[in-house]
């Protein structure tokens, strides 16, 4: 038989294989093949809350609506969320671009385990929740997405919820409103303050970040990876407040609260960045020390809002520095990147929502993708303290940071 003939039956023979077993598919993306991506899970610190606004205004919300009322849509046809609440914006770290797509799994709210809360709305936690009607813990979320996507990074910000972050803001916030400054209710000698903040419950906190760490990186295992081909960055949480003396409204009268959206006595202040903040951002790097992984990185954020937080006597409003818009050259220089913390002005039709509070903000979640970015660091990540490099934005219209 000739050649010609021999190939001719092959091609014969492989027309009928594939008709009888259908076209043969090509390989999918998955576990080290394909585009690359950015994953981020955990909490309204990293999943994008407050990132519809840049910077903060008492005139017009209009004039810091950097995404309008779709900010927060991540459904396919960006019409609502997809699990109402979680507040993913679109301004958020995740999308490094570059070639490097991104996904937001986390949520507003989150703690390291699943629940529903007091509004009923469901907050998935860092574990494999799955109740069988389409609600699912970010841990079983991420496996089902890297199984079928080249995951290369996960960050991860969990813990603050735990140590019920918001609650202590509000105690913080009702006792500068309702104690005079010559005799000061402070909220950092509040027994449902203190509780948070004892050695048992820090121990007990560290152990569920550890926890939920690690179902990170078996949901990972689970996907079909292994230990080499992604890297879980752990990332801490800004200082949205500066010290005492740092603040441009005083202390005396309702200034500080009513026109800056920053009611904290000083020793308030002074204590968050002091012994609060430290406590939490300390048990996230304890957790992850324990954890084991070698694949883990640390990406120190603790400092990075330095000179932008809220109230903070080196930035201001849009109208104290003369703005009418967050489009304006230098708003980003000159305005706040921490949301406001609002009480009435979230009412009666307000675009604003009291979720957003205290938050990274539009340029304040810039400044944290610039950061990931660089943790990134083209494929190969790294840890290290992010901060503030250089006034002015960078070619994606982001804060100029810098990663040591």
């Amino acid at each position: 038989m000739s050649r010609a003939a021999v190939v001719g039956r092959i091609t014969i023979v492989l027309s009928i294989a594939v008709a009888a077993l259908g076209a043969l598919p090509a390989r999918a993306d998955g576990p080290g093949v394909g585009a690359p991506w950015t994953v981020v899970v955990g909490d309204s610190y990293i999943s994008g809350e407050a990132g519809r606004w840049a910077g903060n205004t008492n005139q017009d919300s209009s004039w810091i609506d950097a995404l309008g009322p779709t900010a927060y849509y991540d459904n396919g046809s960006n019409t609502a969320e997809t699990t109402p609440g979680c507040h993913r914006s679109k301004a958020d770290e995740v999308f490094v671009g570059g070639g490097v797509n991104g996904k937001n799994l986390a949520c507003s709210g989150a703690k390291t385990s699943t629940f529903t809360d007091g509004s009923g709305n469901f907050k998935p936690g860092l574990d494999f929740y799955n109740d069988g009607a389409g609600h699912l813990g970010q841990g079983l979320a991420l496996q089902q997405f890297a199984v079928a996507h080249n995951v290369k990074l996960i960050a991860l910000s969990i813990g603050g919820n735990n140590y019920n972050f918001a609650d202590i803001v509000q105690t913080c916030i009702e006792d500068f409103l309702f104690s005079p400054s010559w005799w000061p209710d402070y909220c950092n000698d509040d027994s449902n303050v203190t509780a948070n903040f004892t050695s048992s419950n820090i121990a007990t906190q560290t152990a569920a970040i550890k926890s939920a760490v690690l179902n990170i990186a078996q949901a990972m295992t689970n996907a079909g990876y292994s230990s080499t081909q992604f890297t879980i960055l752990i990332q801490d949480y800004p200082s949205p407040i500066p010290n005492g003396s740092g603040f441009r409204y005083s202390q005396s009268g309702y200034t500080r609260q009513s026109t800056g959206g920053c009611g904290f006595w000083n020793a308030d202040a002074n204590w968050a960045n002091s012994t609060a903040l430290p406590d939490i951002n300390n048990s996230l790097k304890n957790a992850a020390a324990q954890t084991g992984l070698a694949n883990l990185k640390y990406l120190e954020l603790s400092s990075a809002m330095n000179g932008r937080r809220l109230c903070e006597n080196t930035v201001g409003l849009l109208e104290e520095k003369g703005l009418t818009s967050w489009t304006q050259g230098g708003a980003a220089d000159k305005t706040e990147w921490i949301n406001q913390v609002r009480t009435s002005s979230t009412c009666c039709g307000s675009p604003y929502q009291l979720q957003e509070d205290i938050h990274p903000n539009y340029w304040g979640e810039l400044a944290e993708r610039d950061c990931l970015r660089l943790a990134y660091n083209a494929g190969a990540p790294r840890g290290g303290t992010c901060s503030i490099s250089t006034t002015g934005l960078n070619a994606n219209g982001e804060p100029n940071m810098k990663l040591v």
